[in-house]
């Protein structure tokens, strides 16, 4: 099982970025795909999750209607779309399989630089 991102990103604010997340070695709508930041010099931050069998999504307060879950079945891929990034915004995005409530595998991460 492996879960590949998209490599770093830098961005101005206001402006948008989508991260993706994509994965092998499994059935890819058998399983949540979760998002979690790790802003610097902060903890893990839970985001939200996807089922990509149906793609019905769940986010966590701080970030609904900013943040946007995708998943293309098609390319075994789930994306996280950041819209109208601030500097706070700034962080290492990572995605997680979610086996039944706890993480069994993790993407390596992706840098997101929000800065003029």
């Amino acid at each position: 099982v492996q879960l590949v991102q998209s490599g770093a990103e830098l961005r101005n604010p206001g402006t948008s970025v989508k991260v993706s997340c994509k994965a092998s070695g499994y059935t890819f709508t058998k399983y949540y795909i979760d998002w979690v930041r790790q802003a610097p010099g902060q903890g893990l931050e839970w985001m939200g999750r996807i089922d990509p069998e149906d793609g019905g999504t769940k986010y966590a307060q701080k970030f609904q209607g900013r943040v946007t879950f995708t998943a293309d079945t098609s390319a075994s891929t789930a994306y996280v779309e950041l819209s109208s990034v601030r500097s706070e915004g700034t962080g290492v995005y990572y995605c997680a399989r979610n086996n039944r409530g706890w993480y069994d595998y993790w993407g390596q991460g992706t840098q997101v630089t929000v800065s003029s």
